[in-house]
């Protein structure tokens, strides 16, 4: 590269970002945030503008400086200069034509809008630009449309773990905010995706938020990294199944070119040569049921007709060596999918809506597929040897509390299970989780519960279905008593032989211990007993 090249390339990087520092000024002094953009439109506005429907929003709109600019980039409408001037002061109109925010004539080229979200470090008020969606622009949206935050993206980042680690990895980063929220427990982290825009975009949003420890690189999956090892790796990979019909627009921010679930295999088959021991990934992703002949790609296993989908996850991921923990959260029909996607890129109700119907339909009936899967995996390089983590289940309840954090409660405890044989297990003294609740229901006039239930409050939510002589041992864990002792006392209160009452529980409380019911005290106490062989 000329030397005249690069000084001129270093000059409009400099150029660039000082104006998107006034940009940032301005942002601030007309208190467009999440807060004030709130209180100008009300709850109601608000609500029809998250359904897609800006006119509430736009009668809530006054004169101010804030209203100018909601108009502008959250309403995708043009503004006048001189309004545009009042509300940028610092940057001007000149300055949003340089940045690529407007055209000359005031309309928007870029939705850009304010973000609030609280993770294990605290809050983040941050603004996000992105592709103007098919309401602003008035019909459907381009192949290489950027989306921005929508709801993947704000589960992807409940689930992301708080561990501090020194390189991440944002694989297929879009809008570019799960590397910016990676970039508050990483000390440095690398973005990728296929789509030069993606990549502008989400290097124009870590500038505008002053997010400095992100370098952004062009490629596809893992290719601008094959060569480097990253203890964190975070995806929302483009997993939606879109079939190979050159009638259907194929969208980079959602379509990684793959026949069926393949770009989630592709993931998961490359992801133990790039995770560094210790190393964990967070992705989310689609996978099908019902797929005639090998449907895994693996010579192994021919997968029947009416195959399981989480189970075909299963069967992936068994071959890689990676600990796994996957939830399905749902499942679609194929006729419901494939209408939840065409809408998505804004194909209205029509001849053209009947077409890519069609092709959707067409593509899951070869290959046999009856439904769709939706879930996070959680996959680890172990860094030293023992059993697997081998956790698949589907878990469709509402959600408490902060997933990242659970997450990493989850591989912590499973680690420390696996280091503690049975005899260590009932030496240990637990206690229960402050967030556990016991539910007990009676039929009328009986002295005994019918059905007793533990409840989580945070992470999942799970509900534990318990025996009498589990909650009372559960129920006696409060730090001072090992296992063993508890389960002799309730043994004895409820007269059953304590070393078949160990046997009967051990597994269930293992199961607690792993999803955070119970919590291992630092020291293993004496008097250990032994567990007799099963």
């Amino acid at each position: 590269m000329a030397l005249w090249y690069r000084l001129l390339l270093a000059t409009l990087v400099a150029m660039d970002a000082e104006l998107i520092r006034l940009l940032a000024e301005d942002l601030r002094g007309a208190n467009f945030g999440v807060d004030g953009l709130g209180g100008l439109l009300g709850p109601d506005a608000s609500a029809a503008l998250h359904r897609g429907q800006r006119v509430p929003a736009l009668r809530a709109l006054d004169n101010s400086p804030l209203a100018t600019l909601a108009r502008l980039f959250v309403l995708g409408l043009p503004v006048q200069p001189d309004q545009l001037d009042r509300a940028l002061p610092r940057l001007s109109t000149p300055g949003a034509i340089a940045l690529g925010l407007i055209t000359p004539d005031g309309a928007p080229i870029l939705d850009l809008r304010p973000y609030s979200a609280v993770d294990a470090s605290g809050t983040v008020n941050w603004w996000i630009a992105s592709d103007l969606d098919e309401v602003a622009l008035g019909h459907e949206l381009p192949a290489d449309h950027v989306l921005g935050v929508g709801g993947a993206s704000t589960t992807l980042t409940a689930l992301i773990m708080p561990a501090r680690v020194d390189v991440a990895l944002d694989l297929g980063t879009g809008c570019g905010i799960q590397a910016m929220h990676a970039a508050r427990f990483a000390h440095r982290v690398i973005a990728t995706d296929i789509s030069e825009r993606a990549i502008r975009i989400a290097s124009f949003n870590a500038s505008l938020n002053g997010v400095t420890n992100i370098e952004f690189r062009l490629g596809s999956l893992f290719e601008p990294v094959l060569s480097e090892r990253f203890d964190h790796v975070i995806s929302n990979p483009p997993f939606v199944i879109t079939p190979r019909d050159a009638l259907v627009t194929h969208y980079e921010y959602r379509d990684g070119g793959f026949v069926g679930d393949g770009v989630i295999a592709a993931v998961i088959d490359s992801l133990e040569s790039v995770l560094a021991p210790g190393g964990v990934a967070q992705l989310l992703g689609n996978w099908e049921y019902g797929v005639l002949g090998d449907a895994t790609g693996l010579d192994e296993y021919v997968v029947p007709q009416e195959s399981d989908g989480l189970e075909r996850m299963r069967r992936r991921i068994a071959h890689t060596g990676l600990d796994a923990w996957v939830v399905e959260r749902e499942r679609q029909s194929v006729e419901l999918y494939a209408e939840t996607w065409i809408r998505d890129g804004g194909t209205k109700p029509g001849r053209a809506f009947d077409e890519w119907y069609g092709a959707w339909l067409d593509d899951f009936a070869a290959r046999g597929v009856t439904e769709v899967g939706f879930g996070y995996l959680t996959l680890r390089r172990p860094a030293h040897g023992g059993p697997l983590l081998s956790r698949f289940e589907r878990y469709s309840e509402p959600l408490g509390g902060s997933l990242g954090a659970h997450t990493k409660a989850l591989l912590d405890a499973h680690d420390w299970l696996a280091a503690h044989d049975d005899d260590q297990l009932v030496a240990q003294a637990f206690t229960v989780a402050a967030d556990v609740t016991e539910e007990r229901h009676y039929w009328p006039g009986d002295e005994h519960p019918s059905a007793i239930t533990l409840r989580q409050g945070g992470g999942f939510a799970r509900s534990f279905p318990v025996g009498t002589a589990l909650a009372a041992v559960v129920g006696a864990c409060d730090g001072t008593l090992s296992l063993a002792a508890i389960v002799g006392a309730v043994a004895q209160l409820l007269e059953l032989e304590e070393q078949t009452l160990i046997a009967e529980i051990l597994t269930e409380v293992r199961e607690l211990v792993e999803t955070g019911v119970l919590l291992a005290e630092p020291t293993i106490l004496t008097g250990r007993a032994h567990v007799p062989p099963t």
